[in-house]
């Protein structure tokens, strides 16, 4: 409470020296925020785990960028270190989760189930998603009335175009090798799947020393991903540093109702939809929130799936997911339920028109949301994804090119939110499909990594 009360009064303090009230000088106001996260750090020296270390120093990061926006820039290269460490994980530890998970147990039929049933809850929620961020958008009428900037104009892109087949052909690795170096995660998923299927139609005597070495490799990289943990909090600070110290705070209440809108339908989302399918297939609430709750930090600060995908396997493992349902449902989703970015895409689409003084009939906007949850897929790993679909889609449907660049300018602060809610949804999908498949193994405590003590 005290630590709370003191964040409080320093806000305070410097809303008053920036209306310059009571005589409140800019240097009484910092003096007050600097106070305030000595506090903090206390506070972590006392608790001392991971989870608690990431959200002060999230706090540390943007008092820097907000104070020294010069320096904060620079400290980007701290946080691209985690982000490189973090992407050397990822296709090891798929290869060797995913491997284990399907040629260890020779249960192929039960890939094809989970298949489908991924599928058709990552559809089912995707589809929702859009439809609130429409919702949203028209009820709150953020675009209508924006003036765009003189100096706005209509910049090139290089704006991928993509027919059907490019989309399918892109889901399949011509090179293993090539796949690993690009980050395509869905790719490294297919050839593991394949792999590990051939495994499994191997005899005993040949199949065991793969799966030996498979097992030992993800252990492996389990204890590896603990390692570079313990510089996540260093590199979020430095994350959220370089975003608000480029970024700046001007910008974000230029667009607040934007901002507004995003946060808002994002958190309906959460509440209205995915907690009441947790609540549906009894997943426990409480543990479930702890233990994405690190995951859903470090996605935040890092505006990367990627980066908090390790942690997410890792959690949902020790809530009581199997390792092969993790392995498979994770990366799957980080291409078929991008829930944060699909509901995103709806809303930004709209404000665009909005802005142009377009109007677009129900139909029309159906349309386009239609187009949306086709062109949305498979666009994982393409930095800035969800703009380069925005482009594309408003192409399309006749929509002029300028008013995007005005969400350039505040994408990172949005693409924060919208990145750990898919986090989330693909952390409870997960839930979800053990719970489907009779496998959830509840646990009580919820043995959470995000409580490892820091050294």
């Amino acid at each position: 409470m005290l630590v709370i009360a003191s964040v409080a009064i320093a806000t305070l303090v410097t809303l008053a020296s920036e209306r310059e009230l009571f005589g409140v000088s800019y240097g009484v106001a910092l003096a007050a925020r600097w106070a305030a996260l000595l506090m903090l750090g206390f506070y972590g020296l006392r608790r001392r785990t991971l989870t608690t270390w990431i959200i002060i120093m999230m706090i540390v990061g943007a008092e820097v960028g907000h104070d020294w926006p010069g320096f904060a820039v620079n400290l980007r290269v701290l946080g691209l270190v985690f982000l490189r460490m973090i992407r050397t994980i990822i296709a090891p530890l798929l290869f060797g989760t995913l491997v284990v998970g399907i040629a260890g147990h020779s249960n192929l039929k039960q890939v094809g189930r989970m298949a489908v049933k991924s599928l058709l809850y990552f559809e089912a929620v995707t589809t929702i998603a859009l439809f609130i961020g429409l919702g949203a958008i028209n009820l709150s009428r953020a675009g209508v009335g924006v003036t765009l900037p003189t100096d706005v104009h209509a910049e090139q892109l290089n704006v991928p175009r993509e027919t059907a087949s490019d989309l399918i052909l892109h889901i399949f690795p011509e090179n293993i090798a090539k796949s690993v170096a690009d980050g395509q995660v869905l790719q490294v998923v297919v050839f593991s799947i394949v792999f590990a299927i051939a495994l499994a139609l191997l005899g005993e005597a040949k199949r065991r020393p793969m799966l030996a070495f498979c097992e030992s490799l993800s252990e492996t990289m389990f204890k590896f991903t603990n390692i570079v943990m313990l510089f996540a909090p260093i590199g979020v600070g430095a994350a959220i540093a370089y975003t608000v110290g480029t970024v700046g705070l001007g910008i974000m209440l230029s667009l607040f109702k934007l901002l507004l809108t995003l946060y808002v339908a994002l958190t309906v989302f959460l509440l209205f939809v995915l907690l009441p399918v947790a609540l549906l297939v009894k997943a426990p609430v409480k543990e479930f929130i702890r233990a994405v709750s690190e995951p859903a930090s470090i996605a935040f600060a890092t505006t990367s799936s990627e980066a908090a995908l390790p942690r997410a396997m890792e959690v949902m493992e020790a809530l009581g997911v199997p390792r092969h349902i993790v392995a498979f449902v994770i990366p799957a989703g980080y291409s078929f339920n991008l829930d944060g970015t699909t509901l995103y895409l709806s809303l930004a689409s709209v404000f665009v028109a909005q802005v142009a003084g377009l109007h677009m009939g129900f139909g029309r906007q159906m349309l386009m949301v239609v187009t949306l949850m086709l062109t949305s897929k498979g666009a994982a790993g393409v930095p800035r994804a969800a703009l380069v679909i925005l482009l594309a889609t408003s192409a399309s449907f006749g929509l002029p090119v300028e008013p995007i660049f005005i969400l350039l300018g505040i994408d990172a602060v949005m693409d924060m939110a919208r990145t750990s809610v898919n986090v989330v949804g693909n952390c409870l999908a997960t839930v979800v499909i053990a719970i489907w498949e009779g496998e959830f193994r509840s646990q009580a405590p919820f043995p959470s990594p995000g409580e490892a003590v820091v050294p």
